[in-house]
């Protein structure tokens, strides 16, 4: 499987493109403004369809692109029923949108339940809840690549802000204690912004939250 890492947007948010080449298949994690542009000649040079579009949670950031996405690819989306009025109303986000920014809705196709398990692009994935940044976080879980997309819930030295409606900084240390340190310690973190971390490393180093 290739990982594609595509910082995109008005504040660099990470995007995750995950093609497996045999299967001529793609799944995107998180959508920022602008990441069809991007996305768009690597799926033509692996000669991969876009199936689905996962969101780990519903702020502006992560998708303001989303809709071009799915108008342009037809693909599926899949969300936490938490961040619906975020994902399918985004004007409730007017109170903190930087002025001018447009996001368009995002219709969902499959509203995920935490420890939801199912195949993508061939292998197992887990989908975990992990509010306090966002009350529909989600990290999504490939135990076969020792790899999890976390969204804006830990990164590397940090963790996510909660000062923004629906954020809770006691509800975000308990869900990273029990849904992201839980993971294998040699498990690779992508976060939604900076570079990836390891379990491990967060739970030996990261000042917020220690294990």
């Amino acid at each position: 499987m290739e990982l594609h890492v595509l910082p995109s947007g008005p504040i660099q948010t990470n995007a995750y493109l995950l093609v497996a080449p045999t299967l001529r298949e793609a799944v995107l994690i998180d959508a920022p403004e602008g990441i069809w542009a991007k996305i768009e000649p690597l799926l033509r040079a692996s000669q991969a369809t876009l199936r689905e579009v996962w969101i780990t949670h519903g702020h502006w950031d992560h998708t303001q692109g989303g809709a071009e996405v799915v108008q342009q690819s037809g693909a599926r989306v899949r969300a936490h029923r938490a961040d619906q009025p975020l994902i399918e109303t985004p004007e409730v986000m007017t109170v903190f949108l930087r002025g001018g920014i447009r996001v368009d809705p995002i219709h969902v196709d499959h509203w995920l339940t935490p420890g939801e398990r199912w195949e993508a692009l061939g292998a197992p994935v887990e989908c975990r809840h992990v509010p306090g940044h966002c009350p529909g976080n989600v990290l999504f879980y490939f135990s076969s690549l020792g790899a999890a997309f976390v969204g804006d819930a830990l990164f590397a030295g940090s963790v996510g802000r909660t000062d923004l409606p629906g954020g809770s900084a006691a509800t975000l240390a308990e869900s990273i204690r029990s849904q992201i340190y839980t993971l294998p310690d040699a498990t690779v973190v992508y976060p939604g912004h900076g570079p990836s971390t390891r379990v491990a490393d967060e739970k030996a180093t990261n000042p917020f939250v220690r294990a």
